[in-house]
């Protein structure tokens, strides 16, 4: 099946409507010939307005993090964006985001990934990426996952989510911008620089 088709099917999904507070707005960008994945969570209030993924302040420190304009970053032939939930999922008791519904990775994710075959490095934003993605990684925790990056392989770089909730974190793992931010934006300047010269 066609990516396109796949993608208008995530569009016009339905399934958790009744769950989400907002109603459904699915959020994520993807062409055949994207080298780039980035799996984040789900959209927040503010891309749910937009429809634009990533159009936040988390955003922001995530385009920082890659050291990627936002027109290379929403530049869709060279960068997928699908998130574990593509709609915003509402508020949890104590006042951040709830989790992804879990309906989405399992229903739309293997008919995307299969449909994006040219995809060279994925990086895995936050712990439900994580869970579903390095299942091997059983119950660590996040810190652990990012901090054993390395473990990983080319393909795949763990990441913490670039929410302002996770500043206190990257005061406390110094070796995050230290050491895998500097490996993080080599892989994705020479991956982006190469396909947009192909």
């Amino acid at each position: 099946m066609s990516l396109s088709r796949t993608l208008a099917e995530v569009r016009g999904c339905r399934l958790c409507a009744e769950h989400l507070p907002l109603g459904p707005r699915p959020v994520l960008r993807a062409t055949t010939s994207a080298r780039l994945l980035i799996i984040g969570q789900a959209p927040g209030t503010k891309v749910h307005e937009t429809g634009i993924p990533w159009n936040d302040a988390s955003g922001a420190r995530l385009r920082d993090w890659l050291q990627l304009a936002p027109e290379t970053f929403y530049d869709e032939s060279r960068v997928a964006i699908v998130p574990m939930g593509f709609c915003y999922p509402g508020r949890d008791a104590k006042g951040g985001d709830k989790p992804p519904r879990p309906e989405c990775a399992p229903t739309w994710h293997p008919r995307l990934m299969e449909a994006l075959p040219d995809i060279a490095l994925t990086l895995l934003v936050g712990s439900y990426a994580q869970a579903r993605y390095l299942p091997e990684t059983g119950k660590m925790t996040m810190t652990a996952r990012v901090a054993a990056w390395r473990d990983f392989g080319p393909g795949t770089i763990p990441l913490p989510h670039p929410s302002w909730r996770n500043t206190a974190w990257l005061k406390r793992n110094p070796w995050f911008e230290s050491d895998l931010l500097p490996e993080l934006r080599a892989r994705v300047a020479a991956l982006l620089s190469s396909s947009a010269a192909a």
